[in-house]
């Protein structure tokens, strides 16, 4: 594994004088108004690790719009950490350069950032900086190409119905997106928007019926309103959640019932406990193994 970053923080972390005894791991996560970005993350959990092993304690800042409830930058008590460690993206602006009044107590480092302006008040206020680029200094890798991570979750698409007016006040697409769409958020999976609608002028969507059946197949699974995509998901041996977003039923349920497909729910009843059900069943080897066959037929 390459970790030069991260030893070289390390490095500086211990010496010379005492190793820190309380350390607060910080980076653009942690900001109220900033960002936290897949990068970002990873590199907070390489540099956790580092210093997990390293036996150095310490506690992660977060952002209240990211991790609602955790520590933040404005609950941590400057006094109580001898050492703020600030991992990944620029060491630049306003946001960053406030840190140093802050904890104007604690020893100050970056680690795996890039120094845009070594002139920055952003950058000029770290004791010590292990760039990743920037400042004539040469390329490291990114804390987040080595960061210890979990096992992948599934990648569901969603493909989701907004009109069919049609159905007039049979139309619960509204409720019936609004309680999809936070069901979702709760579930540990890779979302991913799909359309049904081809456009040749529009690089987010699918030229061809093709390229949406090649995206479709790459999917763990699919949770839809549509009736193509129930359809499309099931030809391509992609196990599907089908939402019926009329009340009563309409061609959802219908199609669901031609195709002999079992993972369908109607609008009525919709529940988070249902939807776990047949999340539960098409993740498991018979659901894929019921999709397969359809892709068969």
């Amino acid at each position: 594994m390459h970790d030069d970053v991260a030893t070289a923080v390390l490095h500086a972390l211990r010496g010379p004088g005492r190793p820190p005894r309380r350390l607060l791991l910080t980076g653009w996560f942690s900001f109220r108004d900033g960002e936290a970005t897949a990068g970002d993350v990873l590199a907070q959990q390489h540099m956790s690790a580092a210093l997990t092993r390293a036996g150095i304690p310490y506690e992660t800042a977060w952002s209240p719009g990211f991790r609602p409830g955790g520590l933040s930058l404005e609950t941590a008590d400057p006094r109580a950490y001898d050492t703020l460690l600030f991992v990944c993206g620029p060491v630049h602006g306003p946001q960053v350069a406030a840190l140093h009044a802050r904890f104007r107590f604690s020893r100050r480092l970056a680690a795996g950032v890039s120094v845009v302006d070594p002139a920055d008040p952003a950058a000029t206020g770290f004791h010590a900086i292990v760039a990743r680029d920037g400042a004539g200094a040469p390329a490291r890798r990114d804390l987040a190409a080595d960061a210890p991570a979990g096992p992948p979750p599934p990648v569901a698409g969603v493909v989701l119905s907004h009109g069919q007016g049609e159905y007039g006040r049979r139309r619960r697409h509204t409720e019936v997106t609004e309680r999809i769409t936070r069901w979702l958020a709760g579930k540990d999976c890779a979302r991913v928007p799909a359309d049904t609608r081809l456009a040749t002028d529009d690089w987010r969507l699918c030229a061809t019926a093709e390229q949406f059946l090649a995206l479709v197949a790459r999917f763990d699974l699919v949770v839809t309103t549509r009736l193509h995509g129930l359809v499309l998901a099931l030809r391509t041996g992609t196990p599907v959640i089908a939402v019926d977003p009329v009340a009563g039923g309409a061609k959802v349920s219908a199609q669901a019932r031609a195709l002999g497909w079992p993972a369908l729910v109607a609008a009525d009843g919709l529940t988070p406990e249902i939807l776990d059900h047949w999340w539960e069943w098409a993740l498991s080897g018979a659901g894929r193994t019921a999709a397969a066959c359809h892709s068969m037929r």
